[in-house]
């Protein structure tokens, strides 16, 4: 998967939401109490951020807020958007500072985590606006994939969620992919398109939500899916 060349579409996808006539003070229901500009700001700072992990090998980029107009909003963004491109254009086996060990610490990480990020916060910001669109069934596939090779034995590790004792299963049902998390056989299962997957392990959709279906033993699954699974 070309992920730099998919991060660069996110990256503008999402600047297409800035305009001049953008409620920056919209809520986005998906991240908590924030508004879209903080959704932007955390986007364009987290650009930032792997701007220096790549650039100076650190990983403490604090920047200042961004610009609340939402012009000049727009504007910082491009500039933040553009920076990360040039960034993560350099050879994928260079080495970056990445906040695991657990996987390659280089600029592949980065260009794979960013693409994966800036595509949920464009699900995110569509979804505060209510035009989400469904996420591309491979890109929800290799994002579902992500969750369990980074981000689930991350916040077992971190101290932010216990390993499950049971296992769920759960089904893609536009691509027929399965996957299992836990131990043994799974006691529940549940099924949707990657996509909506994809939204459920990051919170973005409810449990109950209809375009999910359960079997088995759904009140252990769905603790088990609560997790939390992703920060």
């Amino acid at each position: 998967m070309d992920y730099l060349a998919l991060l660069c579409a996110k990256l503008t996808e999402f600047g297409a939401l800035i305009t001049p006539e953008t409620d920056l003070a919209t809520p986005v229901p998906s991240c908590g109490d924030w508004t879209f500009y903080d959704l932007a700001d955390h986007l364009g700072q987290g650009n930032m951020w792997v701007v220096t992990a790549v650039a100076e090998l650190r990983g403490d980029y604090q920047g200042e807020p961004a610009p609340k107009d939402a012009v000049a909003l727009r504007e910082w963004y491009d500039e933040t958007a553009d920076a990360l491109a040039a960034a993560l254009s350099a050879d994928p086996g260079q080495e970056a500072w990445t906040f695991t060990r657990s996987m390659p610490r280089n600029v592949g990480f980065w260009q794979r985590r960013r693409a994966l990020e800036t595509l949920m916060h464009v699900w995110d910001g569509q979804n505060a606006f209510g035009v989400p669109k469904p996420i591309d069934a491979d890109l929800a596939v290799d994002g579902i994939e992500e969750v369990w090779e980074l981000f689930a034995p991350r916040m077992i590790h971190r101290g932010l969620a216990t390993a499950p004792e049971q296992a769920l299963g759960l089904r893609a049902t536009d691509t027929g992919r399965t996957w299992t998390y836990g131990p043994g056989e799974a006691v529940a299962e549940i099924s949707g398109t990657a996509s909506d997957l994809l939204l459920a392990l990051w919170q973005r959709e409810p449990a109950d939500d209809p375009a999910l279906t359960w079997t088995g033993d759904r009140a252990t699954g769905a603790r088990i899916l609560a997790g939390p699974l992703v920060p």
